[in-house]
């Protein structure tokens, strides 16, 4: 194993500005599925350094209605994974580069956890469209910086005693942070 082929640069696209048609396949987060090779659809760059991308990242949607004078909203929040925007080279790319691939997608879901609960807490006024949206770009802006802070203590998967820390830390908050309704 080879240093090259541990090298990884791992970006995860959060949905800033982009926009992704209907018919885009998209892989929900699931505990009960992990991402596998053939997940990766997407054409890689034809760079020296990039082994794999990872694009995930966070959607919502949500109705609003009023009753008695009350506003009441109803949320979907959910972690998404884009296949047509991930890609990998098989020749420098094992299992522990997807399981640090698979990280970025959990980390994903941590954070539309806490974005439910955001929601959930939040009393809205009648300007909840642009309150959900403030919430969503600061959970996409919190959700960045782990990423990368992620990426820098592992070394893109290199560091194989941070990325066994991170994996046990990200498995715990994700038992910790249980899935609210969406």
């Amino acid at each position: 194993m080879g240093a090259l082929k541990h090298f990884i640069w791992a970006v995860c696209l959060l949905g800033f500005g982009m926009v992704f048609s209907q018919e885009e396949e998209v892989i929900v987060w699931d505990a009960d599925r992990k991402l596998q090779w053939s997940d990766f659809k997407g054409s890689y760059f034809k760079t020296a350094w990039a082994a794999a991308t990872t694009a995930s990242g966070i959607s919502y949607s949500f109705t609003s209605f009023t009753k008695e004078g009350q506003l009441y909203l109803d949320f979907v929040v959910q972690s998404e994974f884009y296949p047509q925007k991930s890609w990998y080279r098989p020749e420098l790319c094992d299992s522990i580069i997807l399981g640090h691939e698979q990280l970025h997608f959990d980390i994903s879901e941590l954070y539309a956890r806490k974005m439910r609960k955001r929601l959930a807490q939040t009393q809205f006024t009648m300007n909840a469209k642009a309150e959900v949206r403030a919430i969503y770009k600061a959970i996409l802006k919190e959700l960045g910086n782990f990423q990368n802070k992620y990426d820098r203590e592992t070394n893109f998967s290199r560091n194989l005693e941070k990325q066994a820390l991170w994996n046990r830390q990200i498995e715990a908050a994700l038992k910790e942070e249980k899935p609210s309704r969406n």
